[in-house]
């Protein structure tokens, strides 16, 4: 059959299952929790500079998205600016990647520099470059093809993620710093490269603006109104940043493994692989206790997980063998909040509005920014108990805050 002749429905499905599958084994060359940790700590990195790059990469991330949506919302066509933003990525990637095939020759402040510009680069880029993809997903695949094409990517990606987990834990293990660090970074600029593949073959079609009156001011405008009128979104917008405190933790337990068990490339590669396996397991888990429960059952397990994380790493740092499970229990706990958090951002909010509450709730997650940076710089003075013992009351606030949403807009339809 000739290419064009191809219907641009099915063309379009293989294309986003294309870069899925090349993201999945990308992912965990590049993983924000345990690899770019490490490998900042392993650099000469403080718990201060931890602190700001998990700034960076988690509330950076999705603070960036609203100030990137103002320039995006009105383009016709997403695709270049999707492309682009993954270009900058790989770009990153693959600096990272050669700075450390280097690093041996430079001084630590300069490779340390370095880094936080590399990595500032590739998290606001990938900012960018979702907001695109996010728009030509929905307006490319729709109807009951989304949902076949939901479930097929789930299976691609906890298969390319456990499979690429595999592989780093390999990697970081045969090879000495800086050296395993270069191989996986180059490799994940590589297979992100091959991704993009899949978004040169997709047909996008234009965004009918004719009946929209929306312009860059009136988005804010939408903003302010909405925040101000709506308590389920207020509600929400408190446990985006009270939840989110668990995932900013996750990079200290890597500190705290260095400091206290001493951090090796096996170590570094058995926490990525536990990691995996708990998000894997545990995302069974979750969708029966949806079932049963739904997402603000999910957010109540999430927070007890939460709450309990710090206490135990502090108890098993005194042990190489069971700290690793650590990252087991974490992984359980990010799954959690992939599912719970979005779930319930769907069921507080209409297909109007949607776009927008999404777009609000990412640059409202300030405590997310503000945390990390403010706990590398106490942990340096007052030590991982007192700021663990402060993540835990936050952490545990988020009780209060899913007990005040109303999810019932979800019965009344969406």
């Amino acid at each position: 059959m000739c290419f064009s002749k191809i219907p641009d429905a099915k063309i379009n499905f293989f294309s986003f299952l294309w870069h899925s599958l090349f993201l999945a084994l990308a992912k965990n060359f590049m993983d924000i929790n345990t690899i770019i940790p490490a490998m900042l700590i392993s650099a000469g990195g403080t718990t201060t500079d931890l602190g700001i790059l998990t700034a960076i990469m988690i509330g950076g991330a999705s603070f960036m998205q609203i100030v990137f949506a103002g320039f995006l919302f009105k383009k016709v066509r997403k695709k270049r600016y999707l492309l682009a933003g993954i270009y900058l990525r790989v770009g990153a990637l693959l600096g990272l990647g050669l700075l450390l095939a280097k690093a041996g020759r430079m001084p630590a402040l300069y490779i340390i520099s370095s880094i936080f510009i590399l990595i500032s680069i590739f998290t606001f880029s990938g900012s960018f470059a979702n907001i695109s993809y996010t728009d030509i997903l929905g307006k490319s695949i729709t109807g009951e093809t989304r949902k076949k094409f939901f479930v097929v990517r789930q299976v691609i990606l906890s298969s390319g993620i456990l499979v690429s987990a595999i592989i780093v834990r390999y990697l970081v293990r045969h090879y000495a710093y800086p050296h395993n660090y270069s191989i996986l970074f180059v490799s994940a600029g590589g297979l992100l490269l091959i991704a993009t593949l899949g978004f040169w073959m997709i047909r996008e079609k234009p965004t009918d603006f004719k009946s929209s009156g929306i312009n860059f001011l009136s988005v804010f405008a939408a903003f302010k109104k909405m925040f101000r009128e709506d308590m389920n979104l207020r509600y929400y917008m408190l446990l985006i940043n009270s939840t989110g405190i668990g995932l900013t933790l996750v990079p200290f337990y890597i500190s705290l493994a260095k400091e206290r068990l001493g951090l090796t490339a096996e170590a570094v590669g058995n926490f990525l692989l536990l990691q995996i396996i708990g998000m894997i397991v545990s995302t069974l888990l979750w969708n029966f206790l949806i079932k049963k429960g739904a997402y603000k059952g999910l957010v109540r397990t999430y927070t007890l997980i939460g709450s309990v994380l710090p206490i135990l790493a502090l108890l098993f740092s005194v042990s190489k063998t069971i700290y690793p499970l650590i990252f087991l229990l974490s992984g359980f706990n990010i799954s959690a909040y992939q599912i719970a958090l979005p779930g319930i951002l769907l069921e507080i909010s209409k297909e109007q509005n949607r776009a927008l509450y999404t777009a609000l709730s990412g640059a409202g997650s300030f405590f997310t920014i503000l945390f990390p940076i403010i706990a590398g710089a106490l942990i340096s003075r007052l030590g991982y108990p007192f700021v663990f013992g402060f993540s835990i009351i936050i952490t545990a606030t988020s009780i209060i805050f899913v007990n005040k949403i109303n999810c019932k807009q979800s019965v009344e339809g969406t």
